[in-house]
């Protein structure tokens, strides 16, 4: 059976409900010592044993740093891929700034990426400021390269770029902000997502010359800033490079998004190297760094047998640091019966009802890595809006990572940081009803439709003042109001019936008039008890949480 019909067959499962994971009869591509434990490198242990610790479902709100050497191009996401595919903005930016691909590549972005104005301190002093709880590095991207010391892929940030151990940086300053520690690793699609660097342009005047990937040997490197590294450890093997005769822009991307990006969780056959590798880096992060949540940008745990034995050294591991299970893996689309074992995340999405198990969202300011254009257009999702999707998610039993994208040099925008502000703003007044609560019976009320999913948002329309959501803590139920109320007359009409005692707006201790009737529970609040972005209440009485 050829890899590409196993990959065929196990998206036609998947699809179906039917998979039921990576086989777990394979050889495990990391050593036998992964640290010992109660869990297994197997799907039953981790289910049977992993449970959510409380700091995360207690923290609700992260901020993200997804700042890489990809941020020197300034065109969004996935830069490093896109560079290489003719008739993409990316390239047409690349050829304009810096020259051909033939010629100069992703590799000379490297040096570049200095981080010249990066003061970790000061923007996590910020992002604590704004209510974050954890906080999370990106450790490595699709790109391949690592930004730690890494001690088994030598192209780091701590030999190129800007020198220094980007994550254990971090790690220290979150760490002294108190808060919560997390890592992000991409890298196990790095094998087939970096081979148009082994491309060739299908039009033009340089038409069929084959990409910098595709000529740089390590013996080239002598007398350059990169003597001693070997580019292939960065590029990948050019192991289905694009075939010759592609005579069209049209037909090359079309075989681009065909042929090499391959979004199953399969390791690779004929490039075991690639597993061993990716394995001993992600447990050289977690060993170096004990991180308190293990990212993974992935539709399953990474590369079959190896990412269960990362799981299983992961939560291990965690037990050995702290006395107890503290550690949280999250993944994408987790199947049924894997879900218990690790966090789901829903990129770029929501959830329509309250989830029975804690969940976490991702989503971004702009894109995920930096874009000039978002910028220049004013494009950013407003503070608001980011407190909106905060209380939504919350109310059904999520979390909330966002980043905030970071330029080459290692600074935000005074855009970013003025939405970064807001949030703050609303977050010191009303934060209670956020941190440390769990769902409610129901999650709101109110006229906006939320769709499951993930890469969902941009279907969902804005929320309005009149889209209300509940959260509870230690017997008080709390209601926020999803926009400015633009009445002093706030109605809530699931609590018609509710026996309600007092109510307060969150940190005020003045009880607010109210009244009942079969239309719903009628709450007098004056208009400057209000954010800009909504109002959150603190409501008591018998059996409300």
């Amino acid at each position: 059976m050829t890899e590409i019909t196993k990959r065929m067959l196990f998206k036609g499962a998947a699809a179906l409900g039917l998979a039921a994971g990576l086989p777990q009869t394979a050889k495990a591509e990391g050593p036998a010592e992964i640290a010992g434990g109660p869990f297994a490198p197997t799907w039953e242990s981790l289910v049977g044993g992993f449970k959510v610790p409380d700091w995360f479902r207690d923290a609700k709100f992260g901020l993200w740093a997804h700042w890489g050497p990809q941020c020197v191009g300034a065109t969004g996401d996935w830069h490093a891929r896109m560079m290489y595919i003719q008739g993409s903005s990316a390239y047409q930016h690349h050829v304009k700034t810096y020259g051909h691909p033939a010629d100069t590549g992703f590799i000379d972005y490297l040096p570049k990426w200095t981080g010249e104005k990066w003061n970790p301190e000061e923007q996590l002093s910020l992002y604590k400021r704004a209510g974050a709880k954890y906080f999370a590095v990106l450790a490595n991207h699709h790109d391949n390269f690592d930004s730690w010391n890494s001690k088994y892929q030598p192209w780091n940030s701590m030999r190129v770029g800007p020198k220094k151990d980007v994550v254990g940086i971090y790690a220290k300053a979150a760490r002294a902000q108190g808060l919560k520690f997390a890592v992000t690793n991409h890298s196990a699609h790095a094998w087939h997502w970096f081979q148009p660097a082994y491309g060739y342009d299908a039009e033009g005047p340089r038409k069929g010359e084959r990409y910098d990937a595709f000529k740089l040997t390590k013996a080239m490197g002598k007398g350059k800033w990169w003597e001693g590294l070997d580019p292939r450890e960065l590029y990948g093997k050019p192991i289905m490079p694009m075939p010759d005769g592609i005579s069209s822009i049209d037909a090359l991307q079309q075989w681009h998004e065909m042929n090499d990006r391959i979004w199953d969780e399969y390791p690779p056959i004929d490039n075991p190297a690639f597993v061993r590798n990716w394995f001993l880096r992600c447990k050289d992060l977690i060993d170096s760094y004990q991180p308190d949540l293990l990212y993974f940008d992935n539709f399953d745990l990474p590369l079959g047998q190896t990412g269960l034995d990362i799981a299983a050294h992961y939560y291990n591991s965690s037990i050995k640091w702290h006395g107890k299970q503290n550690g949280v893996i999250t993944i994408k689309n987790a199947m049924p019966q894997h879900r218990p074992a690790v966090v789901e995340d829903v990129e770029l999405g929501y959830r329509s009802a309250i989830e029975p198990l804690p969940w976490q969202t991702d989503t971004c300011l702009g894109e995920w890595f930096y874009s000039q254009k978002i910028y220049e257009d004013n494009s950013y999702k407003s503070a608001a809006s980011v407190i909106h999707r905060l209380c939504e998610v919350v109310s059904k039993n999520g979390n909330l990572l966002l980043s905030v994208p970071m330029r080459g040099d290692g600074s935000i925008d005074e855009k970013e940081a003025a939405i970064v502000e807001g949030i703050a703003s609303w977050m010191t007044r009303f934060s209670e009803a956020i941190f440390g609560t769990r769902p409610w019976r129901i999650a709101g009320e109110g006229p906006t439709q939320v769709v499951s999913g993930q890469f969902g948002e941009q279907k969902i329309k804005p929320f309005t003042a009149e889209d209300i959501r509940f959260t509870a803590k230690a017997g008080a139920l709390y209601a926020m109001t999803l926009g400015k109320p633009e009445t002093e007359t706030i109605t809530l009409k699931s609590l018609a019936f509710a026996k309600v005692n007092r109510i307060e707006v969150v940190g005020e201790k003045a009880p607010l008039a109210f009244r009942q009737d079969k239309d719903g529970l009628h709450i007098n609040v004056p208009l400057r008890a209000s954010h800009a972005y909504g109002v959150a209440l603190k409501i008591l009485g018998k059996n409300l949480a």
